[in-house]
């Protein structure tokens, strides 16, 4: 498949081209799509720039060597590119790679563990200007040599070289937007018209570069980007996106300052609590946007350095204190939810993943910590004194909800029981839980304001838990009526000579009979099936012939028939 794309992209414009000159030839080469299938098949689908940069050295040398176009031996000539020298495609090829090669070596500096330093980031940019230069020659050239169609995406290949080199060096914002627009611009017009594949190919490199379009107009200040937005636009994926991914952070960081500059005061419950330091500032704005972020450790640090002033000292504990309650919120919300995800998997068999089914123990354990982390917030809330009347509400909240976490704790408790076989345990728990469920869903529905979802989660605990209770029961009856009939069975079995009277049948043995061969449920009994491993059997084989008369047979003597050994004179002496 490479070397039909390469075939494809080392077309030459021949007499069949309506422009064609004998004299002066038109080449054709589909950059892109010879870009992509090499930097696909040797490394950048992992991101491996320094194999990519192998695999472009190797190329260049066999192209030197087939257009025998060497520097010399032993000492290095340098041989021009020029309109005159360029007689093929391969003079072409030949630049192109150079460009690649350099980009790739600049890549893969940028790709260092800790990031490349200073004297590492001065090699990174003067590799972004070579490839750049070679960019630049590969466009004269093609304008010269190449079709209009080769030409285009020439043009537009040193526009996004010339505009990362900008990019990189962290000015010229507005030549460097220039230079992505116009690479953009062709590569939409240009998938607009064409095979198909080189259509995709266009517009996923038109998708490539509009992060960076971005990125420039945010630097210009034509926009302003969040940090979310940020956060998508370095989700996306490509070859074109990594350098711009290795500035995202330091984006992402001056958008959280700008913001954080007017972020005073951090509301929660009817308070305000003024916040000085511009490190809690950027930590707060960090949790609002990512849902995570640990500002509490830079409050704490204020806290040790407020000294003997009580005002700073309790407005720091406030806003402390608000801050661990909305990470407590934060903290139910996620194990409500993995609550959520674990009822899903309960009822659910197992696929061809092999995927575990969650067992009701693994609920039970979430809710003891969904009934531990709503105690710790009712505890911190209620906590302190002036408490307003919508902290006083949240407590009550607090207080709500831990009823609901516990009857469902005790619904899935005994879902545990009863997967046991524990059938009186299970009933007495199912209607403890119906019980503290109907009581946690009257005092939901007189309290003004509350969670519907709540409402609608306790109205149908409240009819499992009153289904499942008559079916406990049900089972239970009939579980222990059976007890009595299998306990005649198994004495009416039993023989005084030592032999049971009666064996119990194999399925084979009962296919006319509606019976389970495996037992009862939830009752650890041996399945009778088939008898394994199966009983010997005697088979008919081929009689066994001995030959016992060779031992008494006397045969004649051969010595007159065997071949006698002729002797010279000189072994006669010897006799």
């Amino acid at each position: 498949m490479a070397k039909e794309n390469e075939a494809i992209a080392m077309e030459v414009d021949g007499p069949k081209s309506s422009n064609s000159d004998p004299i002066n030839p038109r080449f054709s080469i589909n950059v892109l799509q010879l870009l992509k299938s090499a930097q696909m098949q040797h490394g950048l689908r992992h991101g491996d720039y320094a194999r990519y940069r192998r695999y472009c050295t190797a190329r260049l040398r066999r192209l030197y060597k087939s257009l025998k176009f060497t520097h010399g031996r032993g000492k290095y000539t340098r041989r021009a590119i020029n309109e005159s020298t360029v007689t093929e495609v391969r003079y072409l090829h030949m630049v192109l790679y150079t460009a690649e090669r350099a980009w790739s070596h600049a890549m893969e500096k940028r790709q260092l563990l800790d990031g490349p330093n200073a004297k590492q980031r001065i090699y990174l940019i003067g590799r972004l200007r070579k490839a750049v230069k070679w960019a630049d020659l590969f466009s004269r050239l093609c304008a010269a040599k190449g079709d209009s169609r080769t030409s285009l995406e020439a043009e537009a290949y040193a526009s996004y070289m010339n505009g990362l080199l900008l990019f990189e060096q962290d000015r010229n914002w507005d030549t460097a937007l220039k230079n992505f627009i116009s690479a953009r611009a062709v590569y939409e017009e240009l998938g607009k018209y064409g095979a198909l594949e080189n259509q995709v190919l266009c517009r996923e490199r038109v998708e490539e570069l509009e992060p960076s379009i971005r990125y420039c107009r945010h630097k210009i200040g034509e926009s302003n980007l969040k940090t979310s937005e940020l956060l998508q636009i370095g989700e996306m994926d490509g070859p074109a996106l990594d350098l711009f991914k290795a500035k995202l952070e330091a984006a992402m960081a001056e958008a959280r300052s700008q913001q954080a500059a007017s972020l005073t005061e951090f509301h929660w419950l009817g308070h305000r609590f003024p916040i000085s330091n511009a490190k809690t500032r950027v930590a707060i704005l960090k949790a609002q946007e990512l849902e995570k972020g640990f500002a509490w450790s830079f409050i704490r640090s204020d806290l040790v350095s407020a000294g003997n002033a009580d005002s700073v000292k309790d407005e720091l504990n406030g806003l402390d204190k608000a801050v661990s309650a909305v990470l407590g919120q934060r903290t139910i919300e996620r194990n409500q939810l993995l609550v959520s995800i674990a009822k899903s998997k309960l009822i659910r068999r197992r696929d061809d993943k092999n995927e575990k089914v969650t067992k009701p123990e693994e609920l039970v354990r979430l809710h003891d910590l969904l009934l531990q982390n709503t105690a710790d917030l009712s505890d911190l809330v209620s906590s302190g004194r002036d408490r307003k009347p919508e902290e006083v509400a949240f407590a009550e909240d607090c207080v709500l909800r831990s009823t609901a976490f516990r009857a469902q704790r005790c619904f899935y408790l005994a879902k545990s029981y009863s997967s046991a076989g524990k059938r009186t345990e299970a009933y007495v728990l199912y209607c403890h839980a119906r019980s503290l469920a109907e009581n946690a869903l009257k005092k939901f529905q007189t309290v003004a304001g509350t969670d519907e979802v709540m409402i609608k989660e306790l109205k149908t605990l409240y009819n499992e838990c009153r289904a499942n209770s008559c079916i406990e029961h049900a089972t239970g009856i009939m579980e222990h009526e059976k007890v009595s009939e299998n306990l005649s069975k198994k004495v009416s079995t039993i023989s005084l000579s030592g032999v049971d009277k009666k064996v119990e049948k194999f399925l084979l043995e009962k296919l006319d009979v509606y019976e389970s061969a495996v037992g009862e449920p939830n009752v650890k009994s041996v399945p009778r099936i088939e008898v394994f491993p199966p009983a010997f059997q005697s088979t008919p084989r081929n009689p066994i012939v001995l030959d016992l008369a060779y031992n008494c047979i006397d045969f004649p003597s051969l010595e007159n028939r065997m071949k006698k050994d002729k002797k010279g004179f000189i072994s006669r002496l010897w006799r």
